[in-house]
């Protein structure tokens, strides 16, 4: 197998569903249509989302067409594949708000001009129930309800919504929509993956390969990360804050961060690993905080830390807005983006990681700082 292939179909993989057939069709020079879906269902992405991402680049660099797909359908309805509890409708007015600079985003790390970029409400929003009807007859109850976090659900006597059950036929409609030859996604969402196979069958399309990526990537708090819990690297982090935040994590995630969230060599990471710990998180820092922001940027940020942070200090660049008298500490965070949720700011007050460190300036965690000042 070509190495190129080889490391494709390795790196931050847990499973290829195929993989014979879809290693004969990367060998065979035919060029395929990746797939990847992402609901809007917070407006920034972080490092967690980007492992599939990374990987739909990894194709794109073999010279296939990416096939982006903005669930602002789905997003609506709600994937409960990785929740212990039912997820909540999101409005239509929360997606359309949420979904607004995903493109741009995800633009960091793939090549958008040579991506082929889609909204699924384009196909889904016209389904009728006798269509819904057709699509749903290609799977049991049975099928469902085995799911692992489905069937503890119901065990443990929690409620368990038909609308949950809808989610896999619609992810698997999209592969029908876009013809794709290639999925890519989570371990978590291996059964609306396979979903995508199976209703390609009933509509007489070969079925997609699917390339699973690693399990979620932890967050700073050591639980997967997620919006909703407040412990996220986002796409739109300020340099210095990413940089910090990264710092902030414990040794043990470094390698599975090198190898996931970046590009450098399996050979390059061996040889970082086998030095200095921190060392090793100061490369990191640098290499995710370049991805984002650019390798100039990235030094910036890597000196800012090294003349600050590790002396104790803050930055000399704190950034400074103006606040109404009465707008509360929380809202300013929010809109600053120095917590990415009031859940995260609620763990990190609680925990006494949230100071007024000087008049008007706030550290937030161990590396984040704003300048508030306040207006009559």
């Amino acid at each position: 197998m070509d190495k190129d292939v080889e490391e494709l179909l390795s790196r931050g993989v847990a499973e290829v569903i195929d993989k014979e057939n879809l290693t004969k069709k990367l060998a065979s020079g035919k060029k395929l249509r990746i797939k990847l879906g992402i609901d809007p269902t917070s407006p920034n992405l972080h490092l967690g989302r980007s492992v599939p991402i990374l990987k739909m680049r990894d194709f794109q660099n073999l010279g296939h067409q990416a096939v982006l797909i903005v669930g602002d359908f789905t997003g609506v309805i709600g994937d409960t594949s990785d929740k212990d509890s039912e997820r909540p409708m999101l409005s239509r007015e929360a997606v359309e708000k949420n979904k607004k600079d995903y493109f741009a985003q995800i633009g960091k790390l793939i090549d958008l001009d040579k991506a082929e970029l889609r909204y699924n409400s384009e196909w889904l929003e016209p389904l009728t129930y006798r269509e819904i009807g057709e699509h749903a007859d290609q799977f049991s109850v049975a099928d469902f309800i085995a799911r692992d976090n489905i069937k503890r659900r119901l065990d443990d006597g929690k409620r368990v919504s038909l609308r949950e059950m809808l989610y896999p036929l619609m992810q698997g409609y999209d592969s029908v929509a876009v013809n794709s030859d290639v999925e890519l996604g989570g371990v978590d969402q291996r059964f609306n993956l396979l979903s995508g196979r199976a209703l390609q069958e009933h509509f007489k399309q070969e079925p997609q390969a699917i390339v699973m990526t690693t399990f979620p990537v932890l967050g700073l708090d050591g639980r997967k990360m997620s919006s909703s819990w407040g412990n996220t690297i986002n796409f739109s982090d300020e340099p210095n804050e990413m940089f910090g935040k990264i710092m902030s994590m414990v040794d043990g995630q470094v390698q599975n961060y090198f190898e996931v969230c970046t590009r450098v060599s399996i050979k390059e990471i061996k040889k970082i690993m086998a030095g200095h710990p921190k060392e090793a998180k100061i490369r990191l820092a640098f290499e995710i905080t370049k991805i984002y922001h650019g390798e100039e940027t990235a030094k910036k940020a890597q000196e800012n830390f090294t003349e600050t942070f590790s002396r104790g200090g803050m930055p000399k660049d704190v950034k400074t807005v103006t606040a109404q008298q009465d707008e509360p500490l929380v809202e300013i965070l929010l809109k600053e983006g120095l917590v990415s949720s009031k859940t995260e700011f609620n763990r990190l007050n609680k925990d006494g990681a949230i100071e007024e460190i000087e008049s008007g300036v706030y550290r937030v965690g161990k590396h984040r700082f704003l300048k508030i000042v306040r207006s009559d």
